[in-house]
């Protein structure tokens, strides 16, 4: 996997609190964030789709509401935000609309990255603002979460994120170059680790924890996300984010370390889909269903005729040809009773059967992985 920033098509980037927020005055770093708009901005302009993973919001709202940072209770951490939130997102909005880019606020838990409906939602709504040439800002919705079901950093959310929405990049911006053999703040001779294939114990061992001003993550925590992204075959780089332009930077080859993983996000997802889930129902296709699809194509309700199983929007079925043979599995946009309902009927027919306009496909091509062809 060579994948760079140049070359990824979607590429999700995580901010931390100590960059967005200055440690003394509690103020937002508007000249920093000000250069990361134009790197956005220079994405975008190639035709980058972009997803932002921004902290800051309680360190905004503790200022914002006369808080104290002694003051660490959760109802005001929760309040500080419930209002930070506000000057974060409206921050990235005019940032971002100064060079022509909207945006729009994601707020997401635990819950719903790992609760099968919430994450098919939240997918689907970040896929929709992608495909508008929206700019997700997300991060973790601190006013509805309580210690025991929070994150606690954004590293793994950003991880999270880049696996949701198969990015091919998180970025994982930090107060040090990347990973080092020994800690850079305490030893001058440590020196940087420039790239990963497998995260190992002896790798996980140069990990130590560390909290800035206002972050709660440290090296381990972006081990931990690393990790997720390569299960998910997304690459991870760890780089210093204590530079304007930090992208632009990246790109040029400034210090960094990069987590490579074995294989790319499609294929990561295609064999989860075939793997990983246990199948609710089945759907039986005929001739030309089944020639379409092994060609490349989407399933559609006209080319199946005939369902069994119970299943709901969302869950993992078993693809059949006509005589029984087991193509695949596959992840469908409609329930069983909503797929008995539209089996055998064309596109333009499905709104009338069902009460709404619905999706074309019963199973997205991307969303389907064929026993003989995996990836």
């Amino acid at each position: 996997m060579t994948t760079s920033l140049q070359s990824a098509s979607r590429l999700v980037l995580k901010i931390g609190s100590s960059l967005l927020v200055d440690a003394a005055s509690g103020k937002l770093n508007r000249g920093w964030l000000e250069s990361v708009a134009e790197d956005l901005a220079r994405l975008r302009q190639r035709g980058q789709q972009v997803l932002v993973v921004s902290s800051g919001a309680i360190a905004l709202g503790r200022r914002y509401l006369g808080l104290s940072r002694e003051q660490r209770r959760l109802e005001e951490a929760q309040a500080a935000a419930a209002a930070g939130q506000i000057l974060l997102a409206h921050a990235w909005q005019e940032e971002l609309a100064a060079r022509g880019l909207r945006c729009a606020q994601v707020l997401l838990t635990p819950d719903d990255t790992e609760n099968r409906r919430r994450y098919l939602n939240a997918r689907n709504t970040m896929e929709t603002l992608l495909r508008l040439g929206v700019i997700p800002v997300i991060n973790e919705n601190d006013t509805v979460t309580t210690q025991e079901i929070r994150y606690g950093d954004n590293d793994r959310l950003g991880a999270r994120v880049a696996e949701m929405t198969s990015a091919d990049i998180l970025v994982l911006l930090s107060d040090v170059d990347g990973l080092h053999d020994a800690d850079p703040t305490a030893n001058p001779a440590a020196r940087l680790i420039p790239e990963v294939r497998e995260i190992t114990p002896a790798i996980e061992a140069l990990a130590s924890a560390s909290a800035t001003e206002f972050g709660s993550g440290g090296m381990i925590t972006k081990l931990m996300a690393a990790r997720i992204c390569m299960g998910a075959g997304c690459t991870t780089v760890i780089a210093s984010g204590k530079r304007e332009a930090p992208l632009q930077a990246i790109e040029a080859g400034a210090p960094a370390t990069w987590f490579r993983p074995s294989r790319t996000p499609r294929q990561a997802r295609k064999q989860w889909i075939a793997g990983s889930l246990v199948p609710r129902g089945t759907l039986r296709i005929d001739e030309g269903a089944e020639n379409a699809l092994r060609g490349g194509s989407s399933l559609l309700p006209v080319g199946i005729i005939e369902v069994t199983g119970n299943f709901q929007s969302g869950d993992a079925v078993t693809v059949h040809n006509r005589a029984g043979r087991d193509l695949g599995r596959g992840l469908v946009a409609y329930s069983s009773s909503e797929a008995r309902r539209i089996c055998g009927r064309h596109s333009e027919e499905l709104p009338a059967l069902l009460g709404y306009s619905g999706r074309e496909e019963m199973i997205h091509r991307d969303n389907l992985a064929l026993l003989d062809n995996p990836t």
